[in-house]
């Protein structure tokens, strides 16, 4: 991938790398960082994280990248972007931090832990004039892309609905310390809802309305892996929520993100207009196979690549923002990911209020990613 030719940091040089300065080297960072060396215009400068044995890891595994403490790294002059890789709970201290800095911030989803948080974070950005942007994005893959062209040209006619499935029975099965899943902040839709949500707003535009319901099979989970296998842990959460949400344009898309169940045949997400039905791949992949069902036809082709970026991975987002012109939203940016988040949070609070919810935030639906 290489960054358009007008890179959006002020006053660099156009043809000079950004770089990149990480914030937490936990798990997640290491997807991170191979799609990073991968890519042209972003530079890996920094890392940081409150093990500093962990920060020294990554550094010694790539040439010309420092560990330091985060203060030293927020004020490093060779450090253009943080890309900040903690937990959810610390994602608005250290872009407040970064933002002070003068330092644009790309975070792991979701933007805050709550759209308060969110919201300073923003806000603060526009005072300092920098730019935020915000995972996921694997909506710029070839995947979501190509879906999204589809329904642009017009082949399923005027959007009318959607449908978005997750359904799995439980991180704790594989993950050796899920407890986080299971607490305020954690559970289906606020783990893997980002994905769909995203792509709904990706390819149906931005939501006005949200109703939603939720329930909790079990009080506590037993993990299954690890060195804890076997310890039971609470649930403090609903882990089943499903949701309806009304799109500006008049679409109606119905949720339904699951810790309870077993498994669907189902696909991920589906669009079906006046003139045509669509199957969107997995949301949580950058690409798969997207399929068409014509009024007239008789069954299901499978289209060819269209739009979106190649071979992409986590980081295509950040390389997207590092190289947007100066004045432009990021396709991955600050505000659609506030919005995702307020419409997250409505459905769990209309959930627990049986009423629906008016979402006051908006978004630009996203400039589409050619094919490249």
């Amino acid at each position: 991938m290489s960054a358009p030719a007008e890179a959006g940091i002020a006053g660099r040089s156009p043809d000079a790398p950004v770089g990149i300065g990480i914030v937490g080297c936990g798990a997640i960072s290491g997807q991170y960082l191979a799609t990073l060396n991968t890519l042209d215009g972003v530079r890996l400068v920094a890392v940081a994280d409150l093990d500093p044995a962990r920060a020294e890891a990554v550094a010694k595994a790539h040439d010309g990248v420092r560990a330091l403490p985060v203060p030293d790294l927020l004020a490093d002059g060779a450090v253009d972007v943080v890309l900040i890789l903690t937990m959810p709970a610390a994602h608005a201290e250290v872009a407040l931090q970064a933002i002070a800095a003068g330092k644009d911030v790309y975070l792991e989803k979701p933007l805050a832990a709550t759209t308060a948080e969110a919201g300073a974070v923003l806000a603060a950005a526009a005072e300092r004039g920098v730019r935020v942007g915000c995972a996921p994005d694997t909506v710029l893959g070839t995947g979501i892309q190509t879906a999204r062209r589809t329904i642009d040209d017009g082949l399923i006619g005027r959007p009318i609905s959607a449908t978005a499935t997750m359904m799995t029975p439980g991180h704790e099965r594989w993950h050796p310390n899920p407890d986080f899943y299971y607490v305020p902040g954690g559970g289906p839709l606020l783990d893997m809802g980002p994905y769909y949500v995203t792509s709904l707003v990706t390819l149906l535009g931005p939501v006005v309305s949200v109703i939603g319901a939720a329930s909790r099979t079990h009080d506590s989970r037993l993990i299954g892996s690890g060195p804890r296998q076997g310890e039971l842990i609470p649930v403090s959460i609903d882990t089943h929520v499903t949701g309806v949400l009304v799109h500006a344009s008049g679409a109606v898309s119905t949720m339904v993100m699951s810790f309870d169940a077993v498994a669907t045949v189902s696909a991920n997400i589906e669009v079906h207009g006046e003139r045509g039905s669509l199957v969107v791949p997995d949301p949580n992949h950058f690409s798969g196979d997207v399929k068409l069902f014509r009024l007239d036809g008789t069954a299901w082709e499978t289209l060819p690549e269209s739009a979106g970026y190649r071979n992409s991975s986590r980081g295509f987002g950040l390389a997207d923002m590092a190289g947007t012109p100066e004045g432009l939203e990021p396709r991955a940016g600050g505000s659609l990911a506030f919005h995702v988040l307020e419409v997250m949070e409505s459905l769990l609070r209309s959930a627990g209020t049986g009423h629906s919810i008016p979402i006051v935030s908006t978004c630009l639906r996203p400039e589409p990613v050619p094919l490249s």
